[in-house]
């Protein structure tokens, strides 16, 4: 069968004409911090942030808590969250950065800039 519009195949028809959308790759993504109001110490992150920010910045709380009780990891953030328990905690919206590479890039400045003691291994 002939395609409509140009002279060639209908299977060649459809692969040119009728793709699938580029899915986007930028994204909003959210530059955060956990603080352990006992000790004042913090961990700077990002997380993707579709949707609503607050549920995203909250479901990602939670992910760092179940890695630290969970799985038996050296890092400082998981660490302290086992120590002190995860009720002492505290995370907070820094910004929202267009694209991961750009949020990537906001976060070690950040990072470069407080020298947050719980992003160590």
């Amino acid at each position: 069968m002939l395609c409509p519009f140009i002279d060639t195949k209908w299977a060649e028809c459809y692969t040119t004409t009728m793709m699938k959308r580029k899915t986007r790759t930028d994204r909003n993504h959210a530059v955060y911090a956990i603080t352990n109001n006992v000790t004042g110490d913090f961990y700077i992150g990002v997380t993707v942030a579709s949707g609503s920010v607050a549920k995203n910045l909250k479901v990602r709380f939670q992910k760092h808590v179940r890695r630290a009780l969970t799985e038996n990891k050296a890092w400082a953030l998981c660490a302290s969250i086992r120590e002190f328990g995860p009720e002492v905690f505290s995370y907070q919206l820094l910004e929202v950065v267009r694209g991961k590479r750009a949020a990537h890039s906001r976060e070690r400045e950040i990072t470069a800039e407080l020298a947050p003691t719980l992003n160590t291994l």
